[in-house]
């Protein structure tokens, strides 16, 4: 590269990395950051972009989304979204880089499973994207002959659940699972919550009738998730097992992750936008309309839960905030609507058994984090980029291609209005770029919404007239590799090893 051979020059800006904030002009060439520096040069026919005193993120990683699959298929559910629309959607939040699940099938391999989502992907995408494999079957073969090949295609994480007929593991599986992923160095995502409890909790009610959309949360209280992760953490410090526990939301589940934390052990938690700043309350809407805050763990009751969710994210105990985007299309026989059409106690509110679980979020959670913490003085922007772009990136093995802003990383930011400058909004659906017809945040103030978003070094969202400028093709598959946060501690319960640590010995 020549001297001062840029393409595009990005000025008058506060640089924020997870650690510091910087005033720097940030120099881009063929995608890639070349130079941070002041007053940078500007060389003929290079595109400059002034951010007019604002701050300049990484591009978002929103690690945690649900794209062209729903977690009803056998209700009949349909996801709103497909790859494009999911994606544009995320550009449109400030969200550059998404992590979608490839769901093995019972008894099926998980190579078919990755196949099938690249094939949904590929060509589709609008931003750059990676995937998660959904185990749900982790037998020796897909344990320790499948699992190392997924690492070869840059697939370093996997998803278990505790729930979910269809999806659920029992202990002995998860403990397999746990296994061949501290071997192979697979960073696994859990969905805990108690099975048996809800399914009881659930038959009881319907029993008596109770099965309007706010009972979805009583069949699912803060114990049921607590109980789950308690038990899945004593299962990875059996292993010594890193794990990360997703849509945390229970104040006891976080209280016990942070005991672990305590003792050292490497354990994660993820929260979501709509735990901190919804409550059970969405579910009591008039009429049907609570189906469209149905989602698993569901909205805690009170105000002072909720708070909780805030003082852990604050505090360090959560590691990521994702969306957990799964859209179903509110006014669809596809959709929400199947706890109106399925619903044989008649109930004039529907019945929650047959509400598809997920709320979309992918767009908005960026602007709802930066608004309610950084614009309220709830966190720096530094902890923003930590919790919304660098520990994701770090998790997942992309780091420092993504999740930050220096020489030699990918070329993706967000840029946020000067303080002074910011323009107060609502949100509302009609400015959203999901196929989704409804956000649970409707009408839910917004202090600044992302001026740009950049993919690549391209500009690929405009805030002034809401335009994503991605064509569908753009979007990368990005080859990952392990987690870069802390693995294994090598401390052991007992005299208990496993076999492949003997046999190195």
């Amino acid at each position: 590269m020549a001297a001062f051979d840029f393409d595009l020059v990005v000025k008058n800006g506060i640089v924020v990395t997870a650690s510091d904030e910087t005033h720097c002009d940030i120099a881009v060439k063929d995608g890639k950051v070349v130079l941070l520096m002041k007053d940078v040069p500007v060389p003929e026919g290079c595109q400059v972009i002034d951010a007019e005193g604002g701050y300049i993120t990484p591009g978002l990683i929103d690690s945690h989304v649900h794209i062209a699959q729903s977690a009803a298929k056998s209700l009949g559910a349909k996801s709103a979204d497909d790859w494009t629309t999911a994606t544009r959607s995320a550009l449109g939040g400030g969200c550059t880089t998404v992590i979608a699940f490839a769901v093995q099938q019972r008894g099926g391999s998980m190579q078919a499973a990755v196949d099938d989502y690249h094939k949904l992907a590929t060509d589709n995408a609008l931003c750059d994207y990676s995937f998660h494999v959904i185990v749900t079957d982790p037998s020796e073969e897909q344990m320790h002959v499948e699992l190392p090949k997924m690492i070869e295609q840059g697939i370093t994480s996997v998803k278990i659940y505790s729930t979910y007929p269809a999806l659920k593991l029992d202990d002995s599986q998860i403990l397999d699972c746990f296994y061949a992923a501290r071997k192979y160095g697979v960073t696994v995502m859990v969905h805990a919550e108690n099975s048996d409890m809800i399914s009881w909790m659930t038959n009881d009610l319907a029993r008596r009738g109770m099965v309007s959309p706010w009972n979805h949360g009583t069949s699912r209280p803060p114990i049921v998730e607590s109980e789950a992760t308690n038990r899945v953490l004593a299962l990875a410090e059996l292993l010594d097992t890193p794990v990360l526990f997703v849509h945390v939301s229970a104040p006891e589940a976080f209280k016990v992750i942070r005991e672990a934390q305590g003792r050292m052990m490497s354990v994660y938690a993820e929260t979501c936008p709509h735990y901190l700043l919804l409550t059970g309350e969405a579910m009591r809407a008039p009429g049907f309309e609570g189906a469209k805050a149905c989602c698993a763990p569901p909205l805690r009751e009170n105000f002072q839960d909720r708070e909780k969710v805030w003082d852990s994210t604050l505090n360090g105990t959560v590691t990521v905030v994702s969306s957990d985007h799964a859209p179903t299309n509110y006014y669809d026989e596809s959709g929400k609507q199947l706890g109106l059409a399925k619903n044989p106690t008649k109930n004039e509110r529907g019945d929650f058994r047959y509400i598809p679980n997920g709320l979309p979020g992918v767009e908005t959670r960026g602007p709802l984090l930066w608004s309610e913490s950084v614009c309220k003085s709830k966190m720096s922007p530094s902890q923003f980029v930590e919790l919304n772009c660098t520990n994701a990136a770090r998790l997942y093995g992309m780091y420092p291609k993504k999740g930050t802003i220096q020489p030699g990383s990918d070329a993706d930011f967000v840029i946020w209005r000067n303080p002074s400058q910011r323009q107060e909004s609502t949100i509302s659906v009609k400015n959203l770029h999901s196929a989704c017809d409804y956000t649970p945040f409707e009408g839910h103030p917004i202090l600044d919404w992302p001026l740009l978003t950049i993919l690549r070094g391209k500009v690929v969202y405009d805030g002034l007239s809401n335009d994503v400028k991605a064509e569908k093709e753009f979007g990368q598959f990005i080859k990952r590799g392990k987690s870069g946060l802390r693995g294994p501690t090598g401390k052991w319960l007992n005299e208990w090893r496993p076999d492949y640590l003997e046999s190195q010995q």
